[in-house]
């Protein structure tokens, strides 16, 4: 075909062929835990390459072994994945977490620490403040506010916990939005790479999705998501993806293989499903939140809105978020007039928003982060972050906008 395809269109076929399905339509799903060899030199082969004991030849392909190493549904999802970032590979997992905390084992190694931009997801950092220390791995933050030479005086001011190993960003960050430079991150970790060791730039693009941000163009080496979210579109799965180059995914496969936490081939094929309507469904949940910000902007009872779509030009995030991300997406914040208390009358009288955690759905959820998706987060480190007891959550849904405006209304008349 002379014609490059948009993503929204590879959704429907790419990676997949029907003859080799009985002419099924969409892929079915390969529920098989192993896969039968024709020959047995052919499965010496399989095995030869899925080890990494020699390279694939020119005209070779990788044949199925056994679920935990490959499976139609995950492969085939994996090249689906990889087209909306426009990355060599990608890797599935059996959750977010699974995808962030397999990275971080791979590049780090004892001795090093991990430069982290702050705040991240609650899980991330109780990973990376109270596990990866038990492996002499340590951590050294930066906010959003930070600029290069502060992060460079941070890095020098704790050169006794070793040297830095990997960069780690969320981008924007759960649950203030706070944008953190992906070229400067770049610059930064090429600054501390030698010809051993290349320092390799990790960012959680969840908050923005595959759609509204790409951050191997800026420079990342791998993009993770939390394929609940939006990728997965439905609460109705848990999965995390890593995007990057071939050599950096087969290093991230080979440990996924050892540690056994690969997505299975149900989780896959819902993912594929979701995959096709994943431009229709964030479009429609980006303009909504557009809708919902601007009646918060306005609200008398709304201190401050955390959305990137009402960025002010003079801000230095607005450079930012106009270099960076195609869209203001669909999550924001806002500070509301009181505290926890309020909040809590605010959440408590919600009739079409479901009081949850979790994001990207095609439903509206709305929670506190303060005490749940970021509760183990240091009380100090969640003022300095601004995640106090006024902060609310929101992820927007597809939902009509005006209902969602008409149920944020009376919620708030009750505080």
């Amino acid at each position: 075909m002379d014609r490059k395809l948009k993503p929204e269109t590879l959704m429907m076929s790419h990676g997949y062929k029907p003859q080799l399905s009985e002419g099924a339509l969409k892929c079915p799903i390969f529920q098989t835990s192993t896969f039968v060899f024709k020959t047995a030199e052919e499965g010496k082969a399989f095995f030869e390459i899925a080890y990494g004991q020699r390279e694939k030849k020119p005209s070779e392909e990788m044949g199925l072994i056994y679920s935990r190493l490959n499976n139609p549904d995950l492969e085939i999802l994996e090249n689906r994945l990889a087209v909306w970032d426009e990355a060599e590979d990608a890797a599935v997992f059996e959750s977010g977490l699974a995808a962030i905390t397999t990275v971080l084992f791979e590049f780090l190694e004892p001795g090093e620490f991990i430069l982290q931009s702050a705040p991240v997801y609650g899980g991330t950092d109780h990973f990376i403040k109270h596990v990866l220390p038990k492996f002499n791995i340590n951590y050294v933050e930066f906010t959003a506010s930070d600029t290069k030479e502060t992060i460079l005086k941070r890095i020098e001011e704790n050169k006794s916990l070793g040297r830095p190993g990997l960069i780690y960003i969320e981008t924007p960050a759960n649950p203030t939005n706070a944008l953190i430079d992906i070229e400067m991150c770049r610059e930064i970790a090429d600054l501390f790479s030698t010809d051993e060791k290349k320092i390799p730039v990790a960012v959680d693009n969840t908050y923005l999705g595959p759609l509204w941000q790409h951050p191997l163009k800026l420079g990342a080496d791998i993009v993770l998501y939390s394929a609940t979210k939006y990728i997965g579109g439905h609460s109705d799965l848990i999965a995390g993806a890593c995007l990057g180059s071939n050599e950096i995914i087969s290093r991230i496969r080979t440990l996924r293989t050892f540690l056994g936490n690969m997505a299975g081939p149900w989780t896959g094929w819902l993912l594929m499903r979701s995959l096709e309507t994943l431009k229709a469904r964030m479009e429609i949940q980006a303009q909504n939140a557009v809708h919902v910000a601007k009646f918060l902007c306005d609200h008398p009872k709304v201190e401050k809105l955390y959305y990137l779509g009402s960025l002010p030009q003079n801000d230095p995030q607005y450079r930012i978020f106009k270099r960076q991300c195609l869209s203001p997406g669909a999550m924001l914040s806002f500070d509301i007039s009181g505290n926890e208390k309020e909040a809590f009358i605010f959440l408590n009288n919600l009739k079409i928003i479901k009081l949850a955690v979790s994001l990207g759905g095609t439903e509206s959820l709305a929670e506190h982060p303060a005490t749940m998706t970021h509760v183990d987060v240091s009380e100090d480190e969640k003022q300095t972050m601004s995640i106090t007891g006024k902060l609310i959550r929101l992820s927007v849904g597809v939902e009509n906008y005006e209902d969602l405006i008409w149920d944020i209304n009376q919620a708030l008349d009750k505080v």
